[in-house]
Protein backbone atom coordinates (compact mmCIF):
# COMPACT_ATOMS: atom_id res chain seq x y z
CA UNK A 1 0.00 0.00 0.00
CA UNK A 2 1.17 3.52 -0.74
CA UNK A 3 0.85 6.12 2.03
CA UNK A 4 0.84 9.85 1.29
CA UNK A 5 1.09 12.28 4.17
CA UNK A 6 -0.81 15.53 3.77
CA UNK A 7 0.17 18.98 5.09
CA UNK A 8 -2.10 18.24 8.08
CA UNK A 9 -0.73 15.84 10.70
CA UNK A 10 -2.44 12.41 10.87
CA UNK A 11 -4.54 13.06 7.75
CA UNK A 12 -3.48 10.45 5.17
CA UNK A 13 -4.16 9.37 1.61
CA UNK A 14 -3.79 5.60 1.26
CA UNK A 15 -3.69 3.67 -2.00
CA UNK A 16 -4.04 -0.10 -1.55
CA UNK A 17 -1.96 -2.38 -3.76
CA UNK A 18 -4.05 -3.51 -6.72
CA UNK A 19 -3.59 -6.78 -8.61
CA UNK A 20 -4.69 -6.86 -12.26
CA UNK A 21 -5.18 -9.81 -14.56
CA UNK A 22 -7.28 -10.70 -17.59
CA UNK A 23 -10.40 -11.09 -15.39
CA UNK A 24 -10.21 -7.63 -13.83
CA UNK A 25 -8.57 -6.61 -10.56
CA UNK A 26 -8.38 -7.37 -6.84
CA UNK A 27 -7.30 -5.29 -3.88
CA UNK A 28 -7.62 -5.47 -0.14
CA UNK A 29 -10.06 -2.71 0.90
CA UNK A 30 -9.20 -2.96 4.59
CA UNK A 31 -6.93 -5.04 6.84
CA UNK A 32 -7.02 -3.94 10.49
CA UNK A 33 -3.41 -4.84 11.37
CA UNK A 34 -2.00 -3.10 8.29
CA UNK A 35 -4.07 0.04 8.84
CA UNK A 36 -3.15 0.19 12.53
CA UNK A 37 0.53 0.21 11.50
CA UNK A 38 -0.11 2.98 8.96
CA UNK A 39 -2.24 5.12 11.25
CA UNK A 40 0.05 4.48 14.23
CA UNK A 41 -2.62 3.52 16.71
CA UNK A 42 -5.13 0.77 17.41
CA UNK A 43 -8.30 1.39 15.47
CA UNK A 44 -11.65 -0.21 15.80
CA UNK A 45 -13.91 0.59 12.89
CA UNK A 46 -17.46 -0.15 14.03
CA UNK A 47 -19.78 1.18 11.32
CA UNK A 48 -19.77 1.17 7.52
CA UNK A 49 -21.74 3.78 5.58
CA UNK A 50 -22.55 3.93 1.89
CA UNK A 51 -24.08 6.86 0.02
CA UNK A 52 -25.10 7.27 -3.60
CA UNK A 53 -25.19 10.80 -5.02
CA UNK A 54 -26.00 12.72 -8.16
CA UNK A 55 -23.41 15.04 -9.67
CA UNK A 56 -22.96 18.26 -7.62
CA UNK A 57 -24.43 16.81 -4.41
CA UNK A 58 -22.43 18.22 -1.52
CA UNK A 59 -22.62 16.39 1.81
CA UNK A 60 -21.13 18.06 4.88
CA UNK A 61 -19.26 19.49 6.63
CA UNK A 62 -20.11 17.11 9.50
CA UNK A 63 -18.42 16.41 12.83
CA UNK A 64 -19.47 14.56 15.97
CA UNK A 65 -18.31 16.17 19.21
CA UNK A 66 -19.24 13.78 22.05
CA UNK A 67 -18.67 10.61 20.03
CA UNK A 68 -15.98 11.62 17.51
CA UNK A 69 -15.53 9.54 14.38
CA UNK A 70 -12.41 8.70 12.46
CA UNK A 71 -13.33 7.84 8.85
CA UNK A 72 -11.70 5.79 6.12
CA UNK A 73 -13.34 7.06 2.93
CA UNK A 74 -13.25 5.44 -0.51
CA UNK A 75 -15.25 5.57 -3.73
CA UNK A 76 -16.80 2.41 -5.19
CA UNK A 77 -18.23 4.13 -8.27
CA UNK A 78 -17.70 7.61 -9.71
CA UNK A 79 -15.63 10.36 -8.09
CA UNK A 80 -15.67 12.91 -5.28
CA UNK A 81 -13.81 15.95 -4.06
CA UNK A 82 -13.29 14.93 -0.43
CA UNK A 83 -12.55 17.56 2.22
CA UNK A 84 -11.35 17.32 5.83
CA UNK A 85 -11.14 20.37 8.13
CA UNK A 86 -8.86 20.25 11.17
CA UNK A 87 -10.92 21.24 14.22
CA UNK A 88 -8.42 20.02 16.83
CA UNK A 89 -7.86 23.20 18.88
CA UNK A 90 -4.38 22.09 19.99
CA UNK A 91 -3.26 21.43 16.39
CA UNK A 92 -0.81 23.67 14.52
CA UNK A 93 -3.14 23.33 11.52
CA UNK A 94 -6.36 24.23 13.37
CA UNK A 95 -8.98 25.42 10.83
CA UNK A 96 -6.86 24.29 7.87
CA UNK A 97 -8.45 22.02 5.31
CA UNK A 98 -7.17 19.51 2.80
CA UNK A 99 -8.95 17.97 -0.18
CA UNK A 100 -8.33 14.78 -2.14
CA UNK A 101 -9.98 13.55 -5.33
CA UNK A 102 -11.14 9.98 -4.77
CA UNK A 103 -12.32 7.93 -7.74
CA UNK A 104 -13.23 4.39 -8.65
CA UNK A 105 -10.17 4.44 -10.92
CA UNK A 106 -7.44 5.77 -8.59
CA UNK A 107 -8.49 3.51 -5.65
CA UNK A 108 -7.31 6.12 -3.15
CA UNK A 109 -8.65 6.15 0.38
CA UNK A 110 -8.71 9.14 2.72
CA UNK A 111 -8.03 8.55 6.43
CA UNK A 112 -9.70 11.33 8.42
CA UNK A 113 -8.95 11.04 12.15
CA UNK A 114 -11.24 12.07 14.97
CA UNK A 115 -11.40 15.85 15.41
CA UNK A 116 -12.00 16.71 11.76
CA UNK A 117 -15.12 17.93 9.98
CA UNK A 118 -15.77 15.99 6.78
CA UNK A 119 -17.62 16.72 3.58
CA UNK A 120 -17.54 15.77 -0.06
CA UNK A 121 -18.82 16.88 -3.44
CA UNK A 122 -19.96 14.26 -5.94
CA UNK A 123 -18.27 14.93 -9.30
CA UNK A 124 -20.37 12.43 -11.31
CA UNK A 125 -23.89 11.03 -11.35
CA UNK A 126 -24.37 7.76 -9.47
CA UNK A 127 -21.28 8.18 -7.33
CA UNK A 128 -21.12 5.60 -4.54
CA UNK A 129 -19.04 6.49 -1.47
CA UNK A 130 -18.09 3.99 1.23
CA UNK A 131 -16.67 4.97 4.59
CA UNK A 132 -15.75 3.03 7.68
CA UNK A 133 -16.18 4.85 11.00
CA UNK A 134 -14.43 4.50 14.35
CA UNK A 135 -17.58 5.36 16.31
CA UNK A 136 -21.29 4.89 15.81
CA UNK A 137 -23.37 7.68 14.32
CA UNK A 138 -24.96 9.82 17.02
CA UNK A 139 -27.28 12.52 15.63
CA UNK A 140 -27.41 14.30 19.00
CA UNK A 141 -23.62 14.77 18.87
CA UNK A 142 -23.39 15.93 15.25
CA UNK A 143 -22.72 19.49 14.14
CA UNK A 144 -22.80 20.81 10.59
CA UNK A 145 -20.54 23.62 9.48
CA UNK A 146 -21.82 25.47 6.42
CA UNK A 147 -20.10 24.34 3.21
CA UNK A 148 -19.21 27.88 2.08
CA UNK A 149 -17.88 29.20 5.40
CA UNK A 150 -15.91 32.38 4.68
CA UNK A 151 -13.25 31.66 7.32
CA UNK A 152 -12.47 28.20 5.91
CA UNK A 153 -12.72 29.41 2.29
CA UNK A 154 -12.83 25.89 0.84
CA UNK A 155 -12.24 25.82 -2.89
CA UNK A 156 -15.15 23.55 -3.87
CA UNK A 157 -15.18 22.79 -7.63
CA UNK A 158 -18.79 23.98 -8.03
CA UNK A 159 -20.72 27.17 -7.46
CA UNK A 160 -24.15 25.54 -7.26
CA UNK A 161 -24.08 22.45 -5.05
CA UNK A 162 -27.16 20.37 -4.28
CA UNK A 163 -27.56 20.41 -0.49
CA UNK A 164 -29.82 18.76 2.06
CA UNK A 165 -31.93 20.88 4.39
CA UNK A 166 -29.58 19.96 7.25
CA UNK A 167 -26.47 21.02 5.31
CA UNK A 168 -28.11 24.28 4.18
CA UNK A 169 -28.67 25.09 7.86
CA UNK A 170 -25.03 24.61 8.87
CA UNK A 171 -23.36 27.07 11.23
CA UNK A 172 -20.17 29.08 10.65
CA UNK A 173 -16.83 27.77 11.86
CA UNK A 174 -16.64 30.64 14.37
CA UNK A 175 -20.06 29.67 15.78
CA UNK A 176 -18.87 26.06 16.01
CA UNK A 177 -15.67 27.05 17.85
CA UNK A 178 -17.61 29.24 20.30
CA UNK A 179 -19.89 26.29 21.18
CA UNK A 180 -17.21 23.63 21.69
Amino acid sequence: MNIEETPIKNLLTITPKKYNDSRGHFFEQFHAENYEQVIGTDILLVQDNVSKSKKNVLRGLHIQNDHPQGKLVSVLQGSIYDVAVDLRKESNTFLNWHAVKLTDKNFKQFWIPEGFAHGFLSLEDNTIVHYKCSNLYDPSSEETIIWNDSTLNINWPTSEPILSKKDLGGISSSEYIANV
